[in-house]
C-alpha cells in the first residue's frame, strides 16, 4: 500500500464491501498530513455483535485475497460480571489496522460518543455513504 492513488482506491473498496454488507453510515477520511500513524480512516456502524464479527470477516477475507497484511485487530474486551463466571463480550468499537488504513467498526452509541468524523474535522472526506445521516463539515467527493 506505498501508492497514494491506490490507497484511495483502496479505502474505496474497503468503503464499497462494508456497504455491500449492511455497514451502516460508512465513511472514509483522508488524513494525509495531519498525523504521522496512517492516512486513511474508514468508519462504520455495526448493528450487532454477529454483523461486527461478519464484516471483519468479510475484510480478513479481502486483505487476503488482495495480499494486504493486517497489523492489528484490537482485541475483544472481556470482562466478568459480580455475581456470574460468564465473559460478557464487548463488541461495541473494533479497529482493524493495515497501516495506511484503519478501520473503525463501531456501535451507533459508540461513534455517537466518539465523534471521530468531529475529531477529524480538518481532513477531507474521500467517500460518505449517500444514505448517512450524518454531517460533517468537510467536503465531499462521493464516487
Amino acid at each position: 500500500m506505498d501508492d497514494t492513488l491506490s490507497q484511495i482506491d483502496l479505502s474505496k473498496a474497503l468503503v464499497a464491501l462494508l456497504e455491500e454488507h449492511r455497514g451502516v453510515d460508512v465513511v472514509a477520511l483522508d488524513l494525509r498530513g495531519l498525523n504521522a500513524w496512517t492516512d486513511f480512516l474508514v468508519i462504520a456502524t455495526i448493528t450487532s455483535s454477529a454483523h461486527q464479527q461478519g464484516l471483519e470477516r468479510h475484510i480478513k477475507d479481502f486483505c487476503h485475497e488482495k495480499g494486504i497484511n493486517i497489523l492489528r485487530v484490537s482485541p475483544r474486551l472481556r470482562e466478568q460480571r459480580h455475581s456470574s463466571e460468564r465473559l460478557i463480550i464487548d463488541d461495541e468499537w473494533r479497529l482493524i489496522d493495515l497501516g495506511a488504513i484503519v478501520i473503525h467498526l463501531m456501535t451507533e452509541k459508540t461513534r455517537s460518543f466518539y465523534e471521530l468524523e468531529r475529531l477529524w474535522g480538518a481532513s477531507d472526506v474521500v467517500y460518505k455513504s449517500s444514505s448517512s445521516s450524518r454531517s460533517s463539515s468537510s467536503s465531499s467527493s462521493n464516487s
